[in-house]
């Protein structure tokens, strides 16, 4: 194996832990809405691997977020982190309990 593609195969499991990771910290207070910088930070991750997880479960529909000041529904590519706040959705959820699985995530 070339190094290039040791490189993508530690990227992308790296991806599957991290995702993981997010998902676990969005749902800290799982009723209430978690400020995603403030997350990022608690979870020590580089901002574009938190970036690249937030992305993928807002896209699969295990969290969502809204706008921290009007708390209206906010895309990921509108906002910087500091101004966005998520919360798990029913399939996050379910993705927790060990209801569903995903492929992309370790739980």
């Amino acid at each position: 194996m070339n190094p290039e593609q040791m490189i993508k195969k530690a990227r992308a499991a790296d991806f599957v832990e991290n995702n993981g990771k997010v998902l676990r910290g969005v749902n800290m207070l799982r009723t209430d809405f978690n400020k995603l910088s403030s997350i990022r930070a608690a979870l020590g991750l580089d901002i574009d691997d938190f970036a690249d997880s937030i992305n993928y479960l807002i896209e699969s529909g295990y969290i969502r977020i809204r706008n921290i000041d009007t708390k209206k529904d906010a895309e990921l590519a509108d906002y910087g982190m500091d101004e966005i706040e998520g919360k798990l959705t029913a399939k996050g959820i379910q993705l927790l309990a060990g209801a569903i699985d995903d492929p992309c995530i370790n739980i």
